[in-house]
């Protein structure tokens, strides 16, 4: 087995020289995408005005599904698989940028997946705002040799397009017609002033991009932007979150009425439980979570995957007389969110002791200091080496790092963690109150791309047995070491009830 950041700086790409052969398979007309340019920013602004004009994510879902249904789709939006009762599927999240990380997951993927009967997509496929036009770089061309369907879950990225790009990807969907204008000075009208309309796709590009993943074992169409995976011994359920992260009424009835029942489910979202040492149980329309429907015993649900945050954390939550994983998997290719600013860990029971984190806190610091010593031409007073993060972050949080150090704790290292918004111990005196905290956070240290490995992206690839799912978090650093032989960051075994193995 490779070393991972677990086991040396190696691992984690600190020492590496030879640049991956991914950049072999990336297109040269594709622009950077930066969040830090007010055109990006401008072009997802339904978001914010989601948020303070009323959200219509719910109705304009359902107009998608009763479309779906009126077509003759499932009523249950059930997608039935004849794969065998042993075999292993991968699961990746936030991918597409259509830069140096995405395409770099993408070796390691192929190598890790060869043998894999689909793939599962959790989460944001598209960034800026998921047009349909923007499919063959960012979609079709990075995963034209993964030689097995991929299915999808939207995120709140591919709402910024009114999901028009995804559904007429993933379901062959027609665009929906208008909806009809709001009522003037109505908060609908207030919105629709600034509200930014669906691309058009140009179906002859997205016809000529198809044929990367034409195979007829590539082949997938799923009923909806949320679904039932009936495969082998389990029940993988995909929800669609939306812009806010909740889910309408009517989809809240699905979800209640296919998660019944004794067979093992997984639940994949766009918008995770468990994230940030705390929990999101994420609202039913109606009253209810999510989570109640996890978490009731009566619907066998073993684990909760989700994406939206662009890294990976694992949270093994005991409830009642069982255990539930819970966990991120957000760094399929987008730029890589902090785990530097995650807390001590004490949420649902899960010490820090039993969560885990990719990047790990020290390389995540590290990463970031470097990225702001470039950018703010002060490499001198805000680069930290892998060795003094990990030692300041084990410091602040009374933490003992996983790699060892010797590395002296300063007064410069304190500025640059609280520069960069790490947290301090909970009984500290001088911490932050929470909503500041991450308010401060948010502006110096933003999601931000770099194009130098390493990148600190990853992806799942799950094993399923009659009794057994084994799960497995691998790196993608953009190193050739690591494109080679993928590291293995996490690796955790559920085992499914007995009455339904």
């Amino acid at each position: 087995m490779p070393d991972s950041s677990r086991d040396s700086a190696a691992g984690a790409g600190w020492r590496g020289t030879r640049p991956g052969a991914y950049r072999e398979l990336m297109p040269t007309d594709v622009p950077r995408v930066s969040w830090l340019n007010p055109a990006t920013l401008w072009k997802a602004r339904n978001g914010t005005l989601a948020s303070l004009f009323g959200d219509p994510t719910g109705t304009d879902r359902q107009r998608w599904v009763q479309a779906r249904l009126d077509g003759g789709a499932d009523p249950d939006l059930l997608i039935r698989r004849d794969d065998p009762d042993t075999y292993s599927f991968l699961l990746i999240a936030d991918t597409g940028e259509g830069d140096d990380p995405q395409y770099a997951v993408v070796p390691g993927l192929l190598a890790v997946g060869a043998d894999t009967r689909f793939a599962v997509l959790s989460s944001d496929v598209l960034y800026p705002v998921g047009s349909a036009n923007e499919y063959g770089p960012k979609f079709y061309r990075p995963y034209r040799d993964y030689r097995a369907p991929i299915y999808a879950v939207p995120g709140n990225h591919d709402w910024y397009d009114g999901l028009t790009g995804f559904m007429r990807v993933f379901c062959r969907a027609p665009q929906l017609r208008a909806s009809p204008r709001p009522a003037v000075f109505s908060r609908g009208w207030w919105r629709s002033l600034l509200w930014k309309s669906p691309d058009t796709p140009d179906d002859a590009a997205l016809d000529r991009a198809r044929l990367m993943r034409s195979a007829p074992a590539q082949a997938a169409e799923q009923p909806g932007p949320y679904w039932a995976l009936d495969t082998g011994p389990l029940r993988i359920i995909g929800i669609d979150t939306g812009l806010l992260g909740d889910i309408d009424r009517q989809q809240g009835e699905w979800l209640r009425r296919v998660s019944r029942g004794p067979r093992p489910k997984i639940l994949v979202t766009g918008s995770p439980i468990y994230v940030d040492g705390e929990h999101h149980p994420c609202a039913i329309e109606g009253g209810g979570t999510v989570d109640e429907v996890v978490r009731d015993p009566g619907n066998t649900f073993v684990a909760a995957i989700g994406g939206d945050i662009h890294n990976y954390q694992h949270y093994p939550v005991d409830v009642d007389d069982r255990r539930i994983e819970y966990v991120v998997s957000g760094g399929g290719g987008a730029f890589m969110h902090a785990t530097h600013v995650i807390p001590r860990v004490a949420v649902g029971g899960v010490t820090e002791d039993e969560f885990r984190c990719y990047p790990m806190r020290g390389d995540s610091l590290a990463f970031y200091s470097r990225l702001y010593g470039r950018r703010l031409r002060m490499r001198r007073l805000f680069e930290l080496t892998p060795e003094q993060a990990a030692a300041v972050i084990g410091d602040r949080l009374g933490i003992t790092p996983v790699r060892h150090t010797d590395a002296p704790v300063t007064l410069r290292t304190r500025f640059v963690a609280t520069a960069l918004g790490v947290a301090r111990r909970p009984h500290h005196r001088a911490r932050l109150r929470l909503p500041v905290r991450k308010t401060y956070t948010k502006v110096l240290s933003p999601g931000s791309a770099t194009f130098t490995p390493p990148f600190f992206k990853s992806f799942l690839r799950l094993d399923v047995s009659p009794g057994t799912v084994r799960i497995r978090a691998y790196a993608a650093t953009g190193l050739r070491e690591q494109e080679i032989d993928p590291p293995v960051e996490d690796d955790f075994t559920i085992t499914l009830p007995p009455d339904a193995a």
